[in-house]
């Protein structure tokens, strides 16, 4: 899908409010002091210049009040602020201080599924789940071997072409030298990555003496038909890559007679992530997929929402749609482990957003948490697992425990089960992972700025005729074709790699 659709464009608004209880709105372009603009049917002058993206305040405000975006509060001023001023570090900041606490709301809540007779076309797993690819991957025990792993992908691709989808290399540094929960996170992320439905086979590639032993991640890894998996250690055989092509073809006999089959739309399962955001990510991007989130699990599908340090200000709205006290619970747990985690390590818990966010227009962590959340729209949230952990197939939304980090949290998106990662950005990146990687800019600069990495051009919300729900049609085909087979730009451009989260000692 081409990433700038033709609308007509307008050229009205300036400044957008997002919510009817919102005291600051956001602006749309650079503008400049002086200016007389109208929002919600009333003048405002801007007492000075306000870039795109950052906020400006639309009535007075006193030293101690609350700033509004989103219809939740985002900080409190730090000094007196007049109508027509630009809000950002120098007069706002979080609320938070560590002293939260949440509370339950009652439920139960159960997600009402709609009937579809949507489908889209991928490969039926011996499991009862789909593949939406048809690749063979190719995983190592540890970093030693990581050329081996990416000369045998090389070699596969050209021996053989137009045979199955792609081979992929998903090499990493770990394995060696790692102890206790750090050693087995590092397991655990690798065999479940080793399950994901698009792989319709698996090489594993070890050396003999890393401590992330070749025998003890096969055994995990027990969702793979015995006929769909391969492996050896390199140190036991005279040319590593020799034997791996062997393997390969031994793989390729049992995977290039999967055919597509038209699927129902449950069957469909999205991670949601979200980068390098900017003042619009909140307005465009992350709402757009908070529609795909609905649509989709109205419909019966999955959606992972990731990256616990971005609910941090937001967690009470995410534990108000909690499915049952028990989800509750494992939320309250999802983030509690992580601020001790940073805790652990001597690190403030609120130490975000980034020099690239605040540069974007976002100011306090309640202000990105708040925008980055969308992405889990308004469905009800049925479970939330641990970091490498595999989704189950029910219906709705799973809170994933993952930092912020765009490696590590779509790694791990993967390893749960995703067949798409529909990312988010306003900064933009080349970056990719094992499976397709669909770019959401938030705004139509990006877009038009890096067309080879964008797919989807949410800022077309902004500055074309077209609503957020048109959009998310849009948004919702291209997903459709993209799990028929449609390939993503980090597909076009074999830009895939993953990354570990490593939270401990090493040897």
């Amino acid at each position: 899908m081409n990433t700038d659709n033709t609308v007509t464009k307008k050229k009205t608004k300036h400044l957008i409010k997002v919510h009817a209880n919102d005291n600051v709105a956001v602006a749309i372009g650079d503008l400049k002091a002086g200016a007389v603009l109208t929002v919600d049917g009333h003048e405002l002058t801007l007492i000075e210049d306000i870039s795109k993206g950052h906020k400006v305040a639309l009535y007075n405000l006193n030293q101690g009040d609350t700033v509004t975006k989103y219809g939740f509060s985002i900080g409190q001023c730090t000094a007196d602020i007049q109508k027509g001023t630009h809000i950002h570090s120098q007069n706002l900041k979080t609320k938070l201080d560590g002293s939260e606490t949440y509370h339950y709301e009652e439920g139960p809540r159960t997600l009402n599924i709609e009937d579809t007779t949507r489908t889209f076309m991928a490969y039926p797993r011996a499991n009862g789940r789909v593949g939406i690819r048809n690749e063979i991957w190719i995983i190592n025990t540890v970093g030693c071997v990581n050329k081996a792993a990416d000369k045998i992908a090389q070699k596969s691709k050209i021996v053989y072409e137009g045979v199955i989808d792609d081979f992929i290399a998903n090499t990493h540094p770990f394995g060696c030298s790692q102890l206790g929960d750090d050693l087995s996170n590092t397991k655990k992320l690798l065999s479940s990555l080793m399950q994901n439905p698009n792989a319709g086979g698996v090489l594993v590639i070890g050396l003999g003496c890393e401590n992330n032993q070749l025998s003890t991640l096969i055994s995990e890894a027990q969702g793979i038909p015995k006929e769909r998996i391969r492996y050896f250690n390199s140190q036991s055989v005279s040319d590593e890559v020799s034997e791996g092509m062997k393997l390969i073809a031994e793989l390729v006999e049992e995977v290039k007679h999967d055919t597509r089959q038209a699927v129902p739309l449950s069957k469909l399962v999205l991670g949601m992530k979200c980068g390098g955001s900017d003042g619009f990510s909140g307005l465009t991007a992350n709402p757009l997929v908070g529609r795909i989130t609905d649509k989709l699990t109205a419909a019966g599908g999955k959606v992972i929402l990731t990256e616990t340090p971005e609910m941090f200000g937001a967690e009470q709205i995410l534990m108000d749609r909690s499915k049952t006290q028990s989800v509750y619970n494992n939320i309250v747990n999802l983030v509690d482990e992580f601020k001790q985690y940073f805790i652990n390590n001597n690190q403030p818990i609120y130490e975000n957003p980034s020099p690239g966010n605040k540069a974007g227009g976002l100011t306090t962590l309640e202000e990105k948490s708040i925008g980055a959340i969308q992405k889990g729209g308004s469905a009800i949230i049925t479970e939330v697992i641990g970091y490498g952990e595999q989704a189950s197939t029910e219906a709705g939304l799973t809170l994933l425990q993952a930092p912020g980090n765009d490696a590590v949290s779509s790694t791990a998106l993967a390893a749960a089960g995703a067949h798409i990662v529909l990312f988010t950005t306003g900064r933009g990146t080349p970056l990719g992972f094992p499976v397709p990687t669909l770019k959401i800019s938030s705004n139509s600069d990006l877009a038009d700025f890096k067309p080879h990495w964008i797919d989807f051009n949410a800022g077309q919300i902004i500055d074309t005729e077209i609503s957020i729900d048109d959009a998310a049609e849009l948004l919702f085909e291209q997903i459709i074709e993209i799990a028929s087979g449609q390939k993503t730009k980090n597909e076009i451009n074999d830009n895939r790699e993953i990354a570990i989260w490593k939270n401990g000692v090493t040897l």
